[in-house]
């Protein structure tokens, strides 16, 4: 795996590389079990601070594509597993507040038609 930070970008640094690796777990470039580098070896490779390095960590924990197994290292999850929990999540969140508002099916799959349009640009 390749990463690389673009200094010039207006996407802050650890919200480049969370994206990168989430982008190569999503492909397969990645694949369950596959050890990553350590904070320290990621901040140096990438020529970022430390900190900047655990944020991205903690932020792809959080969405559950990485797992920190302690002393072990940090660890591509059993990707599906807790990303489709998430997804289901965020689809039930939705679809409550879609019957709160009183939204039909149809209208309310187009709103997320949208979104997704929105969301890609």
């Amino acid at each position: 795996m390749i990463l690389a930070v673009d200094p010039r970008s207006p996407v802050p640094p650890y919200e480049q590389i969370r994206g990168q690796v989430a982008a190569a777990v999503r492909s397969g470039t990645l694949v369950p079990g596959t050890r990553l580098p350590t904070v320290r070896r990621l901040a140096d490779d990438l020529g970022v601070a430390a900190n900047t390095a655990a944020r991205a960590y903690r932020e792809l924990e959080q969405a559950g594509v990485v797992e920190t197994r302690g002393r072990h290292g940090t660890f591509v999850a059993a990707t599906g597993a807790a990303g489709d929990r998430a997804a289901l999540a965020a689809a039930l969140d939705y679809a409550r507040r879609a019957r709160e508002l009183g939204l039909e099916d149809a209208e309310a799959l187009r709103w997320v038609r949208d979104a997704l349009k929105v969301a890609q640009a």
